[in-house]
Order: structure tokens, then C-alpha cells, then sequence
């Protein structure tokens, strides 16, 4: 019988890289552990030793916006633009979290509807460091509207002219929509 290998570090990279491959490609709500596991090439026992629920999976497989406080914190004068081009980018990675949610929320999945929810929260905490005016969380929610709806028909439907466009267009319409949205008369 050959000798078995035990790497915890290269076990748990190649879990999540196999969570983060099937939540972008199936959503949260059709992926199973089981399927993560087989993906990896390890046991469901040893998903579920690494990561105690799905939700953990998800949460540590697609971190979301990971660099969004650093983003806000930079220069405001630049602000707009570094948001569009890290939301483009990530969107364009084929690992957005956001992609994943979009597929699961719309099925009414309540732990992907709780995901969603703290993303949302992460982001809304992030923005309210810049945004200061009486509509703050009006305009955070319209702007994660907006970028939703970008999401989904650049990468969920995949059609019409959102999802054909080229990188730096598309930066620059979500940066104008940023500026409009979240910065205009904004302290």
C-alpha cells in the first residue's frame, strides 16, 4: 500500500481553489461539498475538517471586494477610477463572488441570501468611510444595484453590448457611474 502524502496547505489550496471554480460556475446554492471535494481530488471528511459549513467555504473561497478599504482609503481625486477598474477586473476574472450570488440568490437560497447580505455590509462599511451626506445608504445601495446589474449581463447573461465590451469602455462607464452615484456633492 504506498505511502499517503499529508499536506494541509496544498490540501486546502486545491479545496478552495475546486470551491471557487464551482461556486463561480454553478452559484452557491448547486454547489455541494461533495462536488468541492471531488474537484480537489480529497474527501468530503476533509472539506468539512478544513471549513465547518458551505458558508465558511464560501466566505474563505470568494472573499469578495478584498481590497475595498484600501481602495477608499487612497486618493479621493482617484477614487472613481480605482474602484471601476478593481470592479472590472474582478468581474472579468471569472472568480467575482458576486457572480456567484447572483446565481444563487435569484433561487431564493436563504444562506446565499445571508452572503449576499454581508458582502453588501462589508462594502456599505467600506463606502461610508467616504461617503458622508444624509443619502448615504441610498446611494450605496443604487451603486451596488448598478454593478449588479453590470454583473449580470456581462457574466451571467453573457449577451448585448455590457457583455462584449471592451475592458477600459466598460471601466470608464462604471467610473462615471461611480462619481454620479456615489461621489457627486459628497463630503
Amino acid at each position: 500500500m504506498p505511502h499517503r502524502i499529508r499536506d494541509p496547505r496544498a490540501h486546502r489550496a486545491a479545496i478552495l481553489e475546486a470551491a471557487r471554480a464551482s461556486f463561480t460556475e454553478r452559484g452557491y446554492a448547486r454547489t455541494t461539498i461533495r462536488e468541492v471535494a471531488a474537484r480537489a481530488g480529497v474527501t468530503h471528511g476533509l472539506v468539512m475538517r478544513h471549513f465547518s459549513s458551505k458558508e465558511e467555504l464560501f466566505v474563505a473561497a470568494m472573499p469578495g471586494p478584498a481590497d475595498l478599504d484600501a481602495l477608499v482609503a487612497g486618493d479621493r481625486a482617484t477614487l472613481a477610477r480605482r474602484l471601476a477598474e478593481a470592479f472590472v477586473d474582478e468581474l472579468d476574472s471569472g472568480e467575482a463572488p458576486l457572480i456567484a450570488l447572483i446565481r444563487s440568490v435569484a433561487s431564493g437560497e436563504e444562506s446565499a441570501l445571508r452572503l449576499h447580505e454581508q458582502m453588501q455590509a462589508r462594502s456599505r462599511a467600506a463606502y461610508r468611510q467616504i461617503v458622508q451626506v444624509p443619502d448615504a445608504d441610498t446611494r450605496i445601495e443604487l451603486l451596488h444595484a448598478h454593478l449588479t446589474g453590470i454583473a449580470f449581463h456581462r457574466r451571467v447573461s453573457g449577451v448585448g453590448p455590457l457583455a462584449e465590451m471592451p475592458r477600459e469602455e466598460l471601466v470608464g462607464h462604471v467610473e462615471r457611474a461611480i462619481r454620479t452615484i456615489l461621489l457627486d456633492d459628497a463630503s
